[in-house]
């Protein structure tokens, strides 16, 4: 279900990843994604940021189930706990951008008729 209300930990995130402050990628918040919704996705990059509270278990059958489904559309899932992002903004920020600066730009095609 998508939410209106981001945690303080959400907020602190997305002030991050909406200014294209991390090697100019696009990401976009509560984006559904199948049956789910994904908290921050850049679809250029293939990557989802969760940010979990409490309620979140990352060892649960329907964690599994959803991490599962995300990867098998191609996406590489990174997950952050509240507390994480509120003690640690910086150490969150540089893992995401090190997983950002793991992507392979996509080949271009060479123009019709060019080439080598």
């Amino acid at each position: 279900m998508l939410r209106r209300n981001m945690t303080e930990a959400e907020r602190r995130i997305w002030q991050i990843l909406r200014l294209h402050q991390i090697s100019g990628y696009k990401f976009r918040r509560q984006v559904p994604l199948g049956r789910y919704i994904a908290d921050f996705v850049c679809h250029e990059a293939r990557l989802i940021v969760e940010i979990d509270g409490g309620q979140h278990d990352h060892l649960s059958p329907r964690e599994a189930e959803r991490t599962a489904f995300l990867q098998s559309e191609g996406y590489r899932v990174l997950r952050f706990w509240n507390n994480e992002v509120l003690q640690n903004l910086e150490g969150v920020h540089a893992v995401i951008a090190g997983e950002l600066g793991r992507v392979t730009p996509t080949q271009t095609l060479p123009h019709q008729g060019g080439g080598l």
